[in-house]
């Protein structure tokens, strides 16, 4: 089965050569953890980092957005390299439709540039008018003055998603608006979350620096007047884009564990890092279990379109009935495994560093990954943030137990983490992180061997038994009170703006 008319993509490697093309009538050896961790090798880890790359850079675009040529290149590949183990595992597309958006923004206040950024999901719009100032976080009606009609809003980040500043500023008359960041970071862009909100119109939206946005408003707080050019170009068009799914033919199909790693990358580049790493990582580790039976049946989906808002994996979860969901012991999710100056988190599924916690059954997940790179790999680590941020939030959302790794995005490396794990201490652990960079020579292939070697222990530990783990019991996840600490909401800053 192939997307669209795609050719075939690549001789079908020596890497599933070794592995039996039929279960035939002998038994396979059950998976043990050490013996699975043993078979995961660099040299192919980085070999298939390097498959997806040349998909990225093959194209005008050299990216692997969600529906691109890039994208449905990869989706063939992974459905490709799981077909080639011959009658283990039953495999198959699983088709779905969004609104992709893409574009650029422009802003000249004055006559300066302000080096803009575009919200995915903004209408396209070109206006010459004054900027007026939004009071506080733009986030009620009342923010917005009178005198906004016909012009155009310069917004502050924080509190409230993008989406709603824009679409409160278009209810309040604006023709365009500007959000500007509350950090300092390059640049700020994001995406509005949708093409219509209730609360009013989208508008023509742009992002810019918290340094240009502080002077601008200053400026416009000591009295001064205005005018600002901006122009959003913007694409919206509906794609069919696809998840792969592959569960093992043996193992209690009652009993199942699910690991997710989406395919799709941003515009801007190859997503070699963010998310080759886990997409090729789960790969690998289904390509090694080949060789093994399992007691349970383990599922590897990788899902599309996480980048425009964990669309695949919401679709996935969606489609599944009730009985379905119930079949589920486990969700462990892998999104960024191999940032180069990376820390080993573990998501906090227990709540106790962060106040979140997931359904039962995601502590006890947390606890195999921590028991593991303390006493297996000798290495530390910390917890990682429940928030929703990755495509395990639809699965925890439905009350399935949830886990999974992440060696950092955009965050900034602590002194704390440097000592635990090196690297540069104030540093973005990914600082190609959407960016034109993300490609092979940004992995670290240490982390990333190291993460695979997890993620194999976990599917061993796993199809094994999941006597560790607590009886089914669907539970959504729950915010807990912790230091004053809270969970801000799905995506927080980091997709919609929060």
């Amino acid at each position: 089965m192939k997307i669209g008319s795609l050719v075939s993509l690549f001789a079908l490697s020596s890497l599933a050569s070794a592995i039996p093309t039929s279960l035939e009538s002998r038994a396979l050896p059950l998976v043990q953890s050490n013996l699975l961790r043993r078979v995961l090798l660099r040299s192919n880890l980085l070999a298939k980092s390097r498959v997806l790359e040349g998909f990225a850079y093959a194209t005008p675009e050299r990216n692997r957005v969600f529906g691109g040529p890039g994208h449905n290149t990869t989706v063939n590949y992974l459905y490709d390299q799981i077909a080639a183990l011959g009658d283990y595992y039953d495999v198959k597309f699983q088709p779905f439709i969004e609104l992709y958006t893409a574009g650029n923004a422009s802003l000249k206040v004055a006559g300066v540039d302000q080096r803009a950024g575009l919200f995915t999901y903004s209408p396209s719009g070109r206006f010459t008018q004054p900027l007026v100032l939004v009071a506080n976080f733009g986030c009620v009606a009342a923010d917005y003055p009178a005198t906004l009609t016909g012009n155009i809003a310069l917004i502050s980040r924080g509190t409230c998603e993008f989406g709603l500043k824009s679409a409160l500023a278009g209810a309040a008359g604006a023709v365009a608006a500007v959000i500007y960041d509350n950090i300092d970071e390059p640049s700020l862009a994001g995406t509005l979350g949708a093409a219509f909100r209730p609360e009013g119109p989208l508008i023509p939206t742009a992002g810019i620096t918290l340094a240009n946005g502080t002077a601008l408003k200053n400026q416009l707080i000591g009295g001064a007047t205005l005018t600002a050019d901006i122009n959003v170009i913007s694409i919206r068009e509906n794609r069919t884009t696809y998840n792969v799914i592959a569960q093992t033919k043996g193992g209690d199909p009652n009993n199942v564990l699910v690991l997710t790693a989406h395919t799709d990358s941003v515009d801007a580049g190859p997503g070699i890092n963010d998310n080759g790493s886990g997409s090729i990582g789960i790969l690998e580790v289904a390509i090694q279990l080949a060789k093994y039976s399992v007691n349970n049946a383990i599922r590897f989906v990788w899902v599309s379109a996480e980048e425009f808002g964990l669309l695949g994996s919401e679709f996935y979860v969606a489609s599944l009935s009730d009985a379905e969901k119930a079949k589920i012991r486990l969700n462990l999710n892998f999104d960024m495994i191999a940032s180069p100056n990376y820390k080993y988190g573990i998501y906090d599924g227990s709540g106790d560093a962060f106040g979140v916690s997931g359904a039962p059954g995601s502590a006890e997940a947390e606890k195999l990954f921590q028991d593991y790179f303390t006493n297996d790999a000798g290495l530390k680590w910390v917890p990682e943030e429940f928030d929703g941020r990755s495509d395990y939030a639809p699965f925890a959302d439905a009350g399935i137990p949830a886990g999974g790794l992440f060696t950092g995005a955009e965050g900034i490396k602590t002194a704390e983490e440097q000592a635990l794990f090196g690297g540069k201490a104030g540093v973005a652990y990914d600082v190609n992180y959407h960016r034109a960079g993300d490609n092979v020579k940004n992995l670290n292939m240490d982390a990333f061997v190291q993460n695979d070697k997890a993620i194999a222990h976990a599917v061993a530990t796993y199809g094994r038994s999941f006597d560790s783990l607590p009886p089914r019991t669907p539970t959504k996840m729950v915010k807990r009170e912790l230091g004053g600490k809270t969970r801000n909401g799905r995506f927080d800053r980091f997709f919609l703006g929060e």
